[in-house]
């Protein structure tokens, strides 16, 4: 009965201390990811599969003009567009759900970025992409209905960024992990090591591998610049996971 008792505690043992070589601890345990963590407590996230759950409200955690003026959070247009004008939308509150690779992987055919939501900051804002509406319509005229923080909202009340989150690169640091898009690449601000990227610098898709301070082991990964087509170029680097609300 011993030898019984000590065969089944050794095969129990054996289950629970099998790995998978360590590539990705979170499909055994559900954890999320500590690269993850930036984000700001309006976000939720769990693990689900292959997939992390982003849950947001969308709201930014800085003052803007498309807050009412009733609301603590509202302050007049500071920026230095001199050709700045609101548009007539104001910030809503959303519940959004992104589900992006916790393992991205490269696509062997490219999809086009949405005109919608195309990845979320870690401050649970999300980015749109380089157009200002079908056909791709350049973001020219639009571009002035940017706030101080150069985000606004759209027609149903959800702010996003086109371009770069100034607040958040003002408070992390322009070379700081800003975001991810939806195939689950990282989004980075517009420095690296010192120097200010250019469009020139990266490929089609507006990025380049290779090591981060947050993906010691390289990764792909998306820049931000001040030209045009700012986040993203053409398309998704990586197979893209889903977003709804």
């Amino acid at each position: 009965m011993k030898n019984q008792i000590f065969f089944l505690t050794l095969l129990l043992s054996s289950f629970s201390c099998s790995d998978n070589g360590g590539d990705n601890p979170t499909e055994e345990t559900g954890e999320v990811p500590a690269v993850f963590q930036r984000f700001t407590d309006n976000v939720t996230l769990y693990v689900d599969g292959d997939y992390l759950v982003i849950e947001t409200d969308d709201l930014p955690n800085h003052p803007s003009p498309y807050f009412s003026q009733s609301d603590s959070r509202y302050e007049a247009y500071n920026g230095n567009n001199s050709n700045y004008h609101q548009n007539p939308n104001s910030i809503i509150e959303q519940s959004m759900t992104f589900r992006i690779p916790l393992n991205p992987q490269p696509a062997s055919s490219n999809a086009a970025t949405p005109l919608g939501a195309m990845g979320i900051s870690i401050n649970g804002v999300v980015f749109f992409n380089q157009y200002a509406g079908p056909n791709n319509q350049a973001l020219t005229s639009e571009i002035d209905s940017f706030d101080q923080y150069l985000g606004h909202p759209q027609q149903q009340g959800a702010y996003h960024y086109h371009q770069e989150p100034t607040y958040l690169t003002s408070t992390n640091g322009s070379d700081a992990l800003l975001g991810w898009l939806l195939d689950g690449y990282p989004v980075y601000g517009p420095v690296e090591n010192g120097q200010r990227i250019s469009n020139s610098d990266l490929d089609a898709f507006h990025g380049h591998s290779h090591v981060t301070a947050d993906y010691p082991n390289g990764i792909y990964h998306y820049h931000i610049t001040d030209a045009d087509p700012y986040i993203n170029g053409s398309g998704f680097y990586g197979v893209p996971g889903t977003v709804s609300n």
